[in-house]
C-alpha cells in the first residue's frame, strides 16, 4: 500500500484525535447526566409516594374503608400507578394484571419486612421505576412510575451529543487541514527552490524573513546553495580552462598530423597506418574537447527566444547529409518556438549523429506538442535500446548501445550528456523508448517553449 502523505496523517491524526476527546466528553456529559436525571427522578418519586401513601394510610383508618376509591382519590397522574397490597390481597386503579408484575418479589419481600424500598425495572421493553413503602403489618403501599419520557429524553441527550462529537471530529479534521497547509508551506517553499535547483537555477534562495523558527533552516539552505553553487561554477571554469588550454597543443598536432597524412606516399605501410591513427584520435580529441568546453557551458538556465525550429532541424539535416524530408511537423504546431537556438541545435545535431552512429540511421525527426511543451523525436531504424540501459546511456562518457562500455567507437561519449544538459536547461528532460516498427526513439521535451 502505498504510504499516506504527510498531510493527510496529520489531518487525521486531528481528526480521531478530536473524535476521541468529543466521544470521551460525551461519554461523560451522558453518563453524569443520566445519573443525575434518574436520582432527581428516584428522589421526587420517593416524596409523591410518601406522600400517597400518608394519603392512603389515612383513608385506611375508618370502619369500613373502600380501597378502590382510595386509590382513586390519590393525585398521580398519568405517569404514576398506585397499588395497595393489603391483607393478601392486591388492589388497583385498573384491573391491569402487569402492574401488578411489575413489582419484583424481593421488593415485595423487604416492604413486607416493614422497610421502604425502591427499583428499576424493566416491563414489557420499557423502564418503570417501583417505589415500596409499608403501612402497617398487614398492609404495603406501591407505586409503579414510567420512565418513558425520562428514556426518551436520555434518546435525544445522546443524539444531541454524538452529532457534537461528529461536529467536532469534523472540526478537527478541517484544523488538522488548515495547520498542516499553513505550517508545510516552509517546506513546501524548500521543495520549490530545491527543484529550481535540480533544473540549474542556482539562483532559488529562501527568505530567511519568512518564519523565525525556521531562520536556521533557511540560512543553512541558502548557505548550502551558495557553497554548491560555487563549487559547480569553479569545476564548470576548470573544465572550460583545461579544454581551451588543450585546444592550442591539439591544433599544432592536428597541423603535424596533416603534414604527416599528405606525405603518406612517401612513407613506408607501416608509417603509413601510423601515421592515419594518430591523425584519427588527434580528430577525436579535438572533438571531445569541443563537447567538454559546450558541457562546461551548458550547466546554465537557458536563454530563450523564438526560433524557427523547423529549419533548425533541417540544417541539421543537411550538416549530416540527410535528406530534409526526415523533418515533419505535426499539425497545429507552429514552427517557431521559444527556446535557446544554440541548444537545440546541438539537441538536433548530436541526436541524428547518434541515429546515424548506432541506430543504423535516423527514419524520422517529429516536431509536435505537448500543450505549452514542445516535442522532438529522433526515430532510428537500429535494433532499439535495452530496458537497462535507457537511463545510463544519458551519463556521460557512455557510449553504443551497450551502456557502461568506454575505448570503443569514434564517438566521446557526450552527445547524448550533452542532449540531457540542454533539455535539462530548458527545465524539459530526455526519455528514450521503443519505436513502432522497430527502432528507438529519442523524446526531448521543452516545457513552455509554445504559445
Amino acid at each position: 500500500m502505498r504510504r499516506l502523505g504527510l498531510r493527510t496523517r496529520v489531518t487525521a491524526a486531528f481528526a480521531v484525535g478530536a473524535l476521541l476527546l468529543s466521544a470521551s466528553m460525551a461519554l461523560v456529559s451522558y453518563e453524569l447526566t443520566r445519573r443525575s436525571l434518574l436520582d432527581e427522578r428516584e428522589r421526587t418519586a420517593l416524596r409523591a409516594a410518601y406522600f400517597d401513601a400518608t394519603v392512603v394510610r389515612a383513608g385506611l383508618d375508618t370502619d369500613t374503608p373502600d380501597v378502590v376509591e382510595v386509590l382513586r382519590s390519590l393525585d398521580t397522574g398519568g405517569s404514576r400507578r398506585p397499588v395497595l397490597h393489603l391483607d393478601g390481597e392486591w388492589y388497583a386503579r385498573t384491573a391491569d394484571p402487569s402492574t401488578t408484575a411489575a413489582i419484583p418479589v424481593e421488593l415485595r419481600r423487604v416492604v413486607a419486612a416493614g422497610e421502604p424500598a425502591v427499583q428499576r425495572v424493566r416491563v414489557d421493553g420499557q423502564s418503570v421505576l417501583v417505589v415500596g413503602v409499608p403501612l402497617s403489618a398487614s398492609a404495603t403501599y406501591f407505586e409503579v412510575n414510567s420512565l418513558r419520557e425520562l428514556e426518551q429524553t436520555f434518546q435525544v441527550l445522546a443524539l444531541a451529543l454524538t452529532t457534537v462529537a461528529i461536529m467536532v471530529a469534523g472540526s478537527g479534521a478541517a484544523l488538522g487541514w488548515y495547520a498542516t497547509r499553513h505550517g508545510l508551506r516552509p517546506l513546501t517553499a524548500v521543495a520549490d527552490a530545491a527543484e529550481k535547483i535540480a533544473a540549474g537555477d542556482f539562483t532559488a534562495r529562501l527568505d530567511t524573513a519568512t518564519d523565525p523558527d525556521l531562520t536556521r533552516l533557511s540560512s543553512s539552505f541558502n548557505q548550502m546553495v551558495d557553497r554548491l553553487a560555487h563549487r559547480i561554477e569553479r569545476d564548470r571554469r576548470f573544465a572550460a580552462d583545461v579544454s581551451h588550454e588543450l585546444r592550442s597543443p591539439l591544433q599544432t598536432l592536428a597541423a603535424a598530423a596533416s603534414v604527416l597524412a599528405r606525405r603518406r606516399e612517401h612513407q613506408d605501410e607501416r608509417t603509413a597506418i601510423a601515421a592515419g591513427l594518430v591523425a584519427d584520435e588527434i580528430d577525436r580529441f579535438q572533438r571531445l574537447v569541443n563537447d567538454l568546453i559546450d558541457l562546461a557551458r551548458s550547466d546554465q538556465p537557458a536563454h530563450r527566444a523564438p526560433v524557427d525550429v523547423v529549419a533548425l532541424a533541417r540544417d541539421a539535416c543537411r550538416a549530416l547529409d540527410l535528406p530534409t524530408t526526415l523533418v515533419h511537423l505535426a499539425p497545429d504546431v507552429p514552427a517557431t518556438w521559444l527556446v535557446e537556438r544554440r541548444r537545440v541545435a546541438q539537441v538536433l545535431a548530436n541526436l541524428l549523429d547518434n541515429a546515424v552512429t548506432y541506430g543504423g540511421g535516423p527514419a524520422g525527426v517529429r516536431l509536435s506538442r505537448d500543450g505549452s511543451t514542445g516535442v522532438i523525436e529522433v526515430e532510428d531504424d537500429g535494433p532499439g535500446v535495452p530496458v537497462e540501459d535507457r537511463e545510463a546511456i544519458f551519463d556521460r562518457f557512455v557510449r553504443g548501445r551497450a551502456a557502461h562500455t568506454r575505448g570503443t567507437g569514434d564517438g566521446t561519449g557526450l552527445g547524448l550528456a550533452l542532449v540531457a544538459q540542454h533539455a535539462a536547461a530548458h527545465a524539459g528532460h530526455v526519455t528514450v523508448g521503443d519505436r513502432p516498427g522497430g527502432g528507438a526513439c529519442f523524446r526531448v521535451t521543452l516545457p513552455e517553449s509554445l504559445p
